[in-house]
């Protein structure tokens, strides 16, 4: 049965990662209305009237009126607030500034699956690749083809994902053209389910994701090598040792077990921000991801298109810190709840 005290943990806990949404999500209603540019509906009215549109005074007024009931913008900033928090709660993130008057969540919903099925593989291949070789090279730290495999890795890590993108790009899309250059598919392929797509969308994939895997694995390879070379030091790993334990026992049982904790809760949280996208490797391979939507959106001061994104990552990372609150006390039976 569970106990009052696990109840009120869980409650507890749900309660704070909904306190941080509304706050979260409140200052990202706020920051647009800040900015001292030319608002959504002038710079709308502007486009239409150098296209020789609406140019008598009483039709430009109205399509104001239209666009301020349009992009929510009619009454007082409290008034809009109020309606901006009913229209979230119905899955509502309002009309693209940008791409009028299509639904800011037809857009994430079409460049979500991009982003995540790019991330989502390259996140946890990397976390898985990263932590084995960071707990041998943890264990064998003294042999000299462990130390070669620290020194490549770490050579590897500072370099940022995107210059990793531009290098990849260069070599393999137009030195030795491997693989395509950008996008997500072929131009002019309309999307279907059959396997020569999804083999055109694992090419078109590759390249953004090696580069994301290459300098993904440095972290986690990093942190799990100084965990293990901790915990070799350990009383209970000594004495394992010197009770003529197995040694594949006491690499998985004693020392990796305990390395994992640290490791799983950053696994978690870089799953919760795999929403926010990758922008710079999107922009330089024209991955039609999530990082890409976001960018065109800053370009062109598409706020609720910048806010559904936004809003979308606060979601994601917050929900991600509540599911380790939740199952850590799970992995871990010195944390209680």
């Amino acid at each position: 049965m569970v106990s009052g005290k696990v109840v009120g943990y869980v409650i507890g806990r749900i309660f704070q990662c909904l306190v941080v949404i509304f706050i979260s999500t409140t200052v990202v209603f706020i920051i647009p209305r800040m900015a001292t540019d030319m608002s959504p509906i002038e710079s709308a009215i502007s486009r239409a009237m150098a296209q020789g549109q609406y140019t008598d005074p009483r039709a430009v007024e109205q399509l104001r009126n239209t666009l301020e009931v349009a992009y929510g913008l009619e009454g007082t900033v409290f008034d809009q607030y109020i309606k901006f928090w009913g229209n979230i709660l119905r899955g509502d993130l309002g009309p693209s500034f940008s791409s009028f008057p299509t639904p800011v969540m037809d857009l994430i919903r079409n460049s979500l699956p991009w982003t995540v099925g790019l991330l989502l593989v390259t996140t946890v291949l990397s976390w898985v690749i990263g932590n084995i070789l960071g707990g041998i090279v943890g264990c064998n730290r003294n042999k000299r083809w462990a130390k070669g495999l620290e020194v490549t890795i770490n050579a590897l890590r500072p370099i940022p994902y995107y210059i990793m993108a531009l290098l990849l790009l260069i070599v393999f899309s137009y030195i030795l053209p491997l693989f395509p250059s950008g996008g997500a598919y072929p131009i002019g392929t309309v999307p279907r389910r059959d396997w020569s797509f999804f083999a055109d969308v694992l090419k078109h994939a590759f390249l953004p994701g090696l580069s994301l895997l290459l300098v993904g694995i440095g972290g986690w390879f990093q942190g799990m090598r100084t965990l293990v070379s901790h915990i070799m030091g350990e009383d209970y790993v000594v004495y394992a040792k010197l009770a003529n334990l197995n040694k594949k026992d006491v690499f998985s049982n004693y020392i990796m077990r305990n390395a994992m904790l640290p490791q799983i809760t950053g696994l978690a949280l870089q799953l919760g921000m795999i929403f926010s996208g990758t922008l710079i490797t999107e922009i330089v391979f024209n991955y039609p991801g999530l990082g890409l939507l976001s960018y065109n959106a800053i370009l062109r001061s598409d706020y609720n298109l910048i806010m559904g994104v936004t809003i979308l990552s606060i979601v994601a990372v917050s929900f991600g810190t509540l599911i380790i609150d939740l199952i850590y006390p799970l992995l871990d039976p010195r944390i209680a709840y």
